[in-house]
């Protein structure tokens, strides 16, 4: 997976950082921001993690912060707030994360790739 969760979070402080924000939109941004930043976080934490069950938990809080990002970037569409190949290079980026961990906590959760701290089989997040 590289360095894409970082990325995206960097991505998504710059956006909020540019956004012509109104008292309407600030609420939006907020929420997006803390969203975004969240899923680097989480990510960050999952890959510390000291047993499979404690990845998959920190995998799903990531995958539901991504999903957030999601949801808060598709209101922003819709509401016509945002627009523009940047933003929808975004939205791209947003969605393709929760195929990543949806996916990476689906193997995870299945018992498949390398053995983890306990001897059990699970897969290195950095080895994506």
């Amino acid at each position: 997976m590289g360095l894409a969760w970082l990325a995206f979070s960097v991505d998504i402080i710059n956006f909020c950082r540019n956004f012509p924000a109104d008292h309407f939109s600030r609420r939006i941004l907020t929420q997006l921001h803390d969203a975004g930043t969240s899923v680097a976080s989480n990510y960050h934490a999952a890959c510390r993690a000291q047993s499979r069950k404690q990845f998959i938990a920190k995998l799903s809080i990531t995958l539901e912060e991504a999903d957030e990002c999601v949801g808060w970037l598709h209101k922003l569409a819709v509401t016509r707030l945002a627009s523009g190949p940047a933003f929808h290079a975004l939205q791209q980026e947003a969605s393709e994360l929760v195929a990543i961990f949806s996916s990476s906590r689906k193997t995870a959760s299945s018992g498949r790739g390398k053995p983890d701290r306990e001897g059990r089989k699970t897969r290195a997040p950095h080895d994506r």
